[in-house]
């Protein structure tokens, strides 16, 4: 057997007292891989207005426009637990470079996309990438480096992802000054390329230590619950409609079958995901703060770039430009976390990143047509540092909790939980937001003809357009004065998202926190599966 094919099962050579060049190789090529994914979740987003163009773009419907951004990451979200088990079970490497092919082959193809539709098809092939691609990513960060670096690293990956979340508005801007609608697309392709190429020449061959039979029944029963329920949600934010039958049935049918599939995993003698990990009260709730907190980032983002391109008037590039800032709070926060959480501890310093994140939110409050920019960079910078404060040491916490061999699924679940939180985000917010804003336009559209209050009704891009259209000036400050309104109101529920997040935080990391593994049937008890593993006691460590 070559070095390159041993596995965990052999005894770990001493750890060094800092991590090798080739371990920060490795690293970086985990950051790049992943930096691909977030980009892809963010880039789009300045170019929605350029695909609705007929003539330089594809003359996509909302509807269209929506599905092009939710069919990629409602995919992305109900496989990532399918690629941690798939991870675990053959190999993270390998799972990883199968991600990366399919990612990069559909990126050309969403590039040169001849209709909406077909976007929106490649885009949701894209999403299986992505979820073969995370969980494996933050496997082998568990793989490559040791418990004494692992923090640290896992931080510069948290880091690395929040750049991806600035940085995609930022370059897609750039690129649709310059070229047509796919080049936002193709920027993958090289990331991926590199990414494939390092990863077969850095990266170990791990697999879980124990090889564990496949559960078609629990992936099956996973996949199609999530399905359902994300979905059902997508659609009744789209539609306005939660109480429509179809939509309360789709949610009603994905939470049986979630039902199901923990039934089904409590009793197999080999679960593809141990439910009674979720003994574990730090891990719960460190998953459960994961999601409320991009519930909050996300929906913030999805209403931030209307407003900058709408009542603020700014164009694709400068609107990613004022978006910037947050990457540099990210970047300084996430590294800045694993210092802070040495000294004060996970539970202050991961409540205290959340409420810093929920009152950002809250700030939002405070804008309107004529509020200067400065003090909109600010609480982006503020906003980064909280996320970066408080996602990076969560990660860890998540992550820490799992035994060794289950890393690839431990970290589907948080990256689930992170895109669960961002579908949530952007269907409830934005449903929140296109309700009020109805809501406040309605009575200046009193009177009007059939055919402008059905453009004028629905967003204030219609309304722009159909004041040009039919002379209708004064419509274009009422949407703008509905628009911050309904903006003002909607950053509220984001933040007050966020604060629970930090008070679940408070709740749940309370007791030790120390390197010593849990007692066995206190909190995450190992499962039948599970006692095979050496006990990982360092991997314990949450602080």
């Amino acid at each position: 057997m070559s070095a390159r094919e041993r596995t965990t099962d052999r005894p770990a050579d001493p750890a060094p007292a800092s991590p090798t060049p080739r371990q920060w190789l490795a690293l970086s090529v985990l950051v790049l891989a992943q930096l691909a994914v977030w980009l892809d979740n963010t880039i789009l987003n300045v170019a929605l207005k350029t695909l609705a163009d007929p003539d330089e773009g594809l003359g996509a419907t909302p509807n269209e426009l929506q599905w092009s951004i939710s069919s990629y990451t409602l995919v992305f979200a109900v496989l990532l637990f399918t690629g941690g088990v798939l991870a675990d079970r053959y190999g993270q490497r390998r799972i990883l470079l199968v991600g990366l092919g399919v990612f990069g082959v559909c990126s050309a193809w969403a590039a040169w996309a001849g209709s909406p539709g077909e976007l929106i098809l490649a885009r949701a092939v894209m999403g299986v990438g992505s979820a073969l691609i995370m969980p494996a990513t933050l496997s082998l960060i568990a793989e490559v480096f040791d418990p004494r670096h692992r923090a640290k690293a896992i931080a510069i990956w948290s880091g690395c992802s929040g750049l991806a979340i600035a940085a995609g508005p930022l370059l897609s801007g750039a690129l649709l000054e310059h070229f047509w609608w796919g080049s936002v697309f193709l920027v993958n392709v090289p990331l991926v390329l590199v990414s494939v190429v390092g990863g077969y020449l850095l990266l170990p061959v791990a697999r879980s230590l124990t090889r564990r039979r496949f559960d078609p029944v629990g992936v099956l029963l996973s996949t199609v619950g999530v399905l359902a329920v994300v979905y059902g949600i997508i659609e009744g934010g789209h539609r306005n409609a939660w109480v429509a039958w179809d939509v309360l049935g789709l949610i009603a049918l994905g939470l049986l079958l979630l039902a199901a599939f923990v039934v089904v995993e409590l009793r197999i003698p080999h679960p593809s995901f141990d439910i009674r990990l979720f003994r574990n009260r730090r891990f719960t709730g460190a998953s459960v703060a994961v999601m409320l907190t991009f519930f909050g980032l996300t929906g913030s983002q999805y209403y931030a770039t209307f407003y900058l391109q709408g009542p603020r008037g700014q164009t694709p590039f400068e609107a990613g430009m004022t978006l910037a800032p947050v990457a540099l709070g990210v970047l300084l926060g996430a590294p800045v976390s694993a210092v802070l959480v040495k000294r004060w501890g996970a539970r202050l310093v991961v409540a205290g990143g959340m409420l810093i994140a929920a009152a950002t939110f809250f700030g939002y409050v405070l804008f309107d047509n004529d509020t200067p920019l400065p003090w909109f960079w600010l609480l982006l910078v503020v906003q980064g540092l909280g996320l970066g404060a408080s996602v990076a040491p969560t990660t860890e916490v998540i992550i820490a909790a799992l035994p060794a061999d289950r890393t690839g699924v431990g970290s589907a679940v948080n990256n689930s939980m992170r895109q669960i939180g961002g579908v949530l985000g952007v269907a409830v917010l934005g449903t929140v937001l296109v309700s009020v804003y109805r809501d406040e336009m309605t009575p200046t559209l009193s009177g009007l003809p059939k055919r402008v209050v059905e453009q004028a009704e629905n967003s204030p891009e219609g309304a722009r357009y159909v004041a040009d259209q039919e002379g209708l000036p004064h419509l274009v400050q009422a949407a703008d004065d509905s628009f911050l309104q309904a903006m003002h109101i909607t950053t509220v529920i984001g933040g007050a998202m966020a604060v629970a997040g930090a008070v679940i935080i408070l709740i749940t990391f309370v007791g030790n926190l120390s390197r010593t593994p849990a007692p066995e049937g206190e909190e995450a008890a190992p499962g039948p599966a599970d006692r095979t593993a050496p006990p990982a006691a360092d991997a314990r460590e949450a602080r």
